[in-house]
């Protein structure tokens, strides 16, 4: 085996042109292929870290039934005293839980005793909700992003209602809800800070106090309709969606079904049909470069023994078996491989690294200034150089089986 991988080496330097073009073409395939994983997969993180970590959070625990008609924001399937220490005592016991909050989320009418308009509301305890959905006040434009948030008596304005209604900071506005048993209810707020809107469900959501949201709404126990979740590692999602299942496996409602209904952000937030068209691109991207290194590598390799055909007919006619031939040729495609895919990853780490030191920041929507910082995951660069290795190989396989196939006579008849 050393030394057919001597003869190899030695043919490719050779044909050092034709080497060189070879693996660079293999090499650029390579390098385009780990940036395109590497920037698309930056964007993707990021997108779904400011939607997680803004509002959703990883995870949502609802009532059965709630989210079907969640556009109401029905107050009759609230979770009640109980079943909010069933679902924490469940989340508690899970170790990759980092935190969760409760909200009551409720529409309602809002006045600047000018106009009025309807809005959403989230009713929030402002300390478990910075944990849950940590960059929420980074949201916040106007108004001081302390770390307690919000304050009983405060409200935080979506920016779009407060532009449409003309409201400033420290203004005095109310709020107008109904609650379950048909009753209305009022309560004046002091606009606290002015919110970002961003893209998704929740986007032009206002936030309260949970005291405040429980009073308007005159509730008396400890209730909420919604839980949002954040783990320590997204990347575990589906792994705690079926813990948490099964830990309120036995929860059920007097219908007989499960109790609760969890949700990923991805079966609630829009953005993910982006992510998986990003997924999407990243294979066909993947596929471009197969074509590519089978295509080129082929190509090297059918002229190879078109070049070599007295060569081949000379060491068969000395006794050399069809198979050592075949492995000649596979291991020179699997050299090519090699050659292109290191050289490839080398120069993507290195471009990674670049990036890196240089700040990528675009606008998606009205988020401005979005900071993109690309890396390189190690699998990827496996797998890729895996894939250019293999098919560099199987490239090889149909020259180097008709050099092998080559009667030494008529071999060197032709040549």
């Amino acid at each position: 085996m050393r030394n057919i991988l001597k003869i190899a080496l030695r043919n490719l330097l050779r044909y050092r042109r034709r080497t060189l073009l070879t693996s660079s073409l293999i090499t650029i395939g390579v390098v385009a292929v780990l940036l395109f994983v590497s920037i698309s997969g930056a964007f993707k993180s990021m997108m779904i870290g400011q939607i997680t970590d803004s509002m959703l959070g990883h995870l949502q625990v609802h009532k059965r039934g709630y989210v079907a008609s969640i556009d109401n924001l029905p107050l009759h399937l609230n979770l009640g005293p109980t079943d909010m220490q069933t679902l924490e005592a469940a989340l508690d016991a899970l170790g990759e839980v980092e935190a969760y909050s409760p909200r009551i989320k409720f529409g309602g009418m809002f006045s600047n005793f000018e106009e009025t308009t309807n809005v959403r509301l989230n009713g929030v305890d402002p300390a478990r909700e910075i944990l849950a959905a940590p960059l929420l006040p980074k949201r916040i434009l106007q108004g001081e992003a302390s770390a307690v948030l919000l304050k009983p008596g405060e409200i935080l304005v979506p920016e779009l209602l407060a532009q449409g209604m003309k409201v400033k900071l420290g203004d005095t506005v109310v709020v107008v809800a109904t609650n379950r048993d048909g009753s209305v209810n009022a309560k004046t707020f002091i606009v606290s800070g002015i919110l970002e809107g961003i893209s998704g469900p929740g986007g032009r959501d206002g936030y309260i106090h949970i005291e405040d949201a429980r009073e308007i709404l005159r509730i008396t126990e400890n209730e909420a309709n919604e839980y949002a979740i954040r783990l320590k590692n997204a990347g575990g999602l589906k792994r705690v969606r079926a813990g948490l299942a099964a830990g309120l496996e036995g929860e059920l409602n007097k219908q007989g079904h499960p109790k609760y209904e969890i949700h990923t952000w991805e079966k609630l937030s829009p953005f993910y049909n982006i992510a998986r068209m990003i997924d999407m691109m990243t294979f066909f991207i993947k596929l471009m470069l197969i074509s590519i290194v089978l295509v080129s590598v082929m190509n090297v390799m059918i002229m190879a023994v078109f070049e070599r055909i007295k060569e081949i007919g000379t060491i068969a006619a000395i006794g050399t078996r069809p198979g050592m031939i075949l492995s000649l040729f596979l291991v020179e495609g699997l050299s090519l491989g090699i050659l292109g895919s290191a050289v490839g990853a080398a120069l993507s780490l290195a471009a990674i690294f670049v990036l890196q030191t240089i700040p990528l920041t675009f606008d998606f929507g009205r988020q401005k200034d979005l900071l993109l910082y690309p890396t390189l995951d190690p699998m990827d660069i496996v797998v890729v150089s895996l894939l250019v290795i293999i098919i560099s190989t199987i490239a090889s396989l149909q020259p180097a089986y008709k050099a092998s196939r080559m009667e030494p006579v008529t071999a060197m008849r032709q040549a």
